[in-house]
């Protein structure tokens, strides 16, 4: 199985946000300090992959806005 770059910037999220919240209920700094080692090592990584996925859309920027498409 392949793994998308899409899986890296939920797993990134999420490793950020326990930061967050272990950083919020007083956990052991080592604990934080490691985590948030671990996650910035993640988000340079999470960028290479978002920047080099071999992602095509049809869309231009005549289309605007994907959610919100101007109608002609």
């Amino acid at each position: 199985m392949k793994d998308s770059a899409m899986f890296w910037v939920g797993s990134t999220t999420l490793v950020l946000l326990t930061v967050t919240i272990m950083a919020a209920m007083d956990f052991p700094f080592n604990w934080v300090f490691y985590i948030t080692v671990l996650g910035q090592v993640m988000i340079v990584y999470m960028v290479y992959r978002v920047l080099t996925d071999n992602y095509t859309t049809s869309k231009t920027f005549e289309d605007f806005y994907e959610d919100h498409p101007i109608r002609e």
